[in-house]
């Protein structure tokens, strides 16, 4: 009887360890949008004469981002799909090595 634990228990270690890298593609990928998105909305209710001078340099990589509110909403899909390509990536090495 204790013969036969020893190997599921082994095999449900080895399956506990292992990420699903689309799962963990999308949490990060939806937390960077959500980051990008509330920060973007912040600067655009604070105002002011130059909102966000700092954050508007993300329009050198993000094309078409600008501190407005229709620069938040690119804003968050560039931020998901950076989020979930660096999610993904992560998982997949983090797999690779955990084996």
């Amino acid at each position: 009887m204790e013969e036969n634990l020893i190997p599921e228990e082994e095999l449900i270690e080895r399956v506990a360890v292992r990420l699903n890298a689309a799962t963990v593609g999308l949490v990060l990928g939806f937390l960077f949008g959500v980051g990008l998105f509330v920060a973007t909305i912040w600067l655009v209710i604070k105002g002011g004469p130059h909102p966000g001078a700092h954050l508007a340099l993300l329009s050198q990589f993000f094309p078409g981002y600008s501190v407005t509110f229709l620069g938040s909403i690119l804003g968050f899909v560039y931020g998901f799909l950076v989020g979930f390509v660096t999610g993904a990536v992560l998982g997949a090495v983090y797999n690779k090595l955990a084996r």
